[in-house]
């Protein structure tokens, strides 16, 4: 346990530091200077953090230097997403060539072995993921590119301390655009501007009056560039290290922390270096041994292997959600929920903005090219036809499969949904990009994943609506059990996935038809019991139950039974993942693959994939998941977050209905 001590904390705005205790848990922040503080934080080399410098070497505290690491976040701090990595240094700022940093030093010893596998490993799974520093920009279009050798030439913000620090100035950039045109005059050469330049926030360095032989790109994924290009040349830029990793020629115009080890050509000569150093020392130095990591979503301090696999699922989903999208459909009570579900912080091309019609959101999407998203089960008739005449992409949204403690119909807000931009899970009429997505297959990785996942929802016993309940009485043990689990007959899809059987009389009546002397367990859907939605169950029907399971807990009622029937319940997957037989009188998601005993044919499922692929499928892949507190998650933290939480409060409907509809809390930041 590590006890802080007092530090000021110099730079304005390092008091709100996200994260900070898992950054930095040596350190009590103080917002001024006093007798008892024994260490000045600041932001690297700031001006704002010059009078916390100036203090430091006045009474001979050390000045911890603070920075961004190198794989930040997905998006910028002014788009109010923190940073998950900190380079803490108290010799200097990595960029400050002209003074020793922690960085250096490190790179100037020697790594180990495995420390330079573990660095290696780490910048492989980096560019395996396709990730940069803060991951923003738009994909590359392949049309730009010409065939032949290109080169990558990086501009900067006038003004950025790396380049003065880095023994450059504006002359550098004059230079190093006048060498490309010299020793690469056959190639392509690509000028990447900083996006602040293009939005004519800041001015550039490099002077594009003529342009004429140069390709100018803006806001473009770094990740692209450096995939499509053969060499790259900088001054000081961080997208110089990102070529390393990819073990790119790349030629420096300045001294960045990462010329001068033999691994650039440089037409600076760093000093006190010039020892010959392997990418992976350089890795080693700036990404594990002097930067901290942490887990945006749990809010604690993790291993760089780690951060880095979360931040590619934050960077995979908020690219899945990126742009602009006009919903219909959505009442008040669900907005909160899913204004959290669709958050994706790529600045301001990402929003969602709730309409009251059809009409009004299709002249939304029209002006600004957004994309919409309705609500499956209130989707206008025509809609899917005008949005296909108007060119707009169309995907409809539904609750996820493991959704919350609490019913949506009690106004529970959704930790889970899905989106779709094909069709939707429970129309059997047509394929949805789940359906897609199993017939396709999961990765061996994924399938792996997916297992684990199965196990720890049976081990916590965890469902979509998570009610509790009693346990499971003795039934008997001579008949073959058969857990029935009623439905919302008006459900959409018993509507869509149904036939002749789409009633719960209908349903219970069929499976005793063909099980004569099971011993039949009736459970009404816990909507239905609430009075909230229809399907009350008539006495005729209910007297060929043998036992009735209304009030216990769904769990402990698949686990007590030796087979389970449905129509189209969710209940018949959670029955599926916990090695039950399970018989379908629908057409559900999970049905048709071979996995179930089925009424109805499902022909265009022809893949045989496992339980654990389905499950890697439908609740790890396809679905859209946020933590309780709204930071964007995985399902393995839904797991984590369902688990610890408290059964659900039972309020008025009324009360519940109000408090969620006036939910306005902003989505948080990740």
């Amino acid at each position: 346990m590590i006890t802080p001590e007092p530090a000021w904390a110099c730079t304005p705005g390092l008091l709100g530091l996200p994260h900070r205790r898992a950054l930095l848990p040596e350190h009590a922040f103080r917002a001024l200077p006093g007798s008892d503080v024994k260490a000045v934080l600041g932001w690297g080399m700031k001006r704002s953090s010059a009078p916390g410098r100036a203090w430091a070497r006045l009474t001979g505290l050390p000045y911890v230097s603070l920075e961004d690491g190198f794989l930040r976040s997905v998006g910028l701090g002014e788009a109010g997403t923190p940073s998950m990595s900190l380079i803490v240094d108290g010799l200097g700022a990595y960029y400050d060539c002209f003074r020793g940093s922690r960085i250096e030093g490190v790179i100037a010893g020697t790594a180990t072995r495995p420390e330079r596998l573990r660095a290696r490993a780490l910048m492989e799974a980096a560019v395996a993921h396709g990730l940069s520093k803060t991951n923003l920009g738009r994909p590359l279009d392949p049309a730009i590119l010409r065939p032949g050798r290109r080169v990558l030439i990086v501009d900067q913000t006038a003004g950025d301390a790396s380049i003065p620090l880095g023994h450059a100035g504006p002359w550098s950039f004059a230079r190093m655009l006048a060498a490309a045109r010299q020793d690469e005059p056959d190639a392509q050469l690509i000028v990447k501007r900083h996006p602040a330049v293009a939005a004519g926030l800041k001015r550039g360095c490099l002077d594009l009056s003529d342009a004429r032989d140069l390709t100018v790109v803006d806001d473009v994924r770094a990740a692209d560039l450096l995939d499509a290009v053969d060499a790259v040349y900088v001054v000081t830029s961080g997208l110089g290290f990102e070529a390393l990793w990819r073990r790119m020629p790349v030629r420096c115009f300045g001294a960045p922390f990462y010329a001068g080890w033999e691994l650039t050509q440089d037409d600076v000569t760093p000093p006190r270096r010039g020892v010959p150093r392997a990418v992976e020392d350089v890795v080693h130095a700036a990404m594990i041994a002097c930067c901290r990591w942490v887990d945006p979503v749990t809010g604690e301090a993790c291993a760089p292997e780690e951060a880095v696999e979360r931040l590619a699922a934050l960077t995979r989903r908020a690219r899945r959600l990126e742009g602009r999208w006009h919903a219909i459909g959505f009442t008040p009570p669900k907005r909160g929920a899913v204004r959290r579900l669709m958050n994706s912080p790529l600045g301001a091309r990402g929003g969602i903005a709730f309409h009251p019609s059809a009409t009004s959101a299709l002249s939304a999407a029209k002006s600004d090219g957004g994309r919409l998203v309705v609500w499956a089960g209130r989707e206008p008739e025509q809609l899917a036809e005008q949005a296909k005449a108007m060119g707009a992409a169309l995907f409809r949204m539904e609750d996820g499969f493991l959704r919350s403690r609490g019913l949506g119909s009690d106004f529970t807000p959704a930790l889970s949904a899905v989106l779709d931009g094909t069709g939707v899970h429970y129309d059997p009429s047509a394929p949805s990009d789940l359906e897609t997505l199993i017939q396709r297959g999961v990765s061996e990785a994924d399938r792996a994943r997916g297992a684990r996942l199965r196990a720890r929802i049976v081990a916590a016993g965890l469902s979509k609506y998570n009610l509790g309940g009693a346990p499971a009485p003795d039934w008997p043990t001579d008949r073959d059990r058969i857990l029935v689990l009623g439905q919302v007959e008006d459900d959409r899809s018993v509507l869509l996935g149904c036939e002749t059987i789409r009633t719960n009389a209908a349903l219970l009546t069929e499976v005793r038809r063909l099980n004569p002397d099971a011993f039949l367990i009736w459970r009404d859907h816990p909507d239905v019991r609430a009075g909230n939605r229809i399907g009350v169950l008539p006495p005729d029907a209910a007297a060929l139950a043998d036992a009735r399971a209304d009030d216990l807990d769904v769990v402990a009622c698949i686990e007590a039974a030796d087979a389970v029937a449905v129509m189209t319940s969710l209940a018949g997957f959670e029955a599926l993942i916990r090695g039950k037989r399970v018989l379908t009188f629908g057409r559900p998601f999970f049905a048709g693959w071979g996995l179930t005993q089925d009424a109805l044919p499902v022909p265009r499922r022809t893949a045989r994939p496992s339980v654990d692929d389905l499950v890697a499928a439908a609740l790890i892949l396809h679905p859209l998941h946020v933590a309780p507190n709204g930071v964007p998650c995985e399902a393995e933290d839904l797991v984590t977050a369902l688990e610890a939480a408290p059964e659900p409060r039972r309020r008025s409907r009324v009360t519940r209905a109000v408090t969620t509809a006036l939910d306005r809390r902003p989505p948080p930041a990740y």
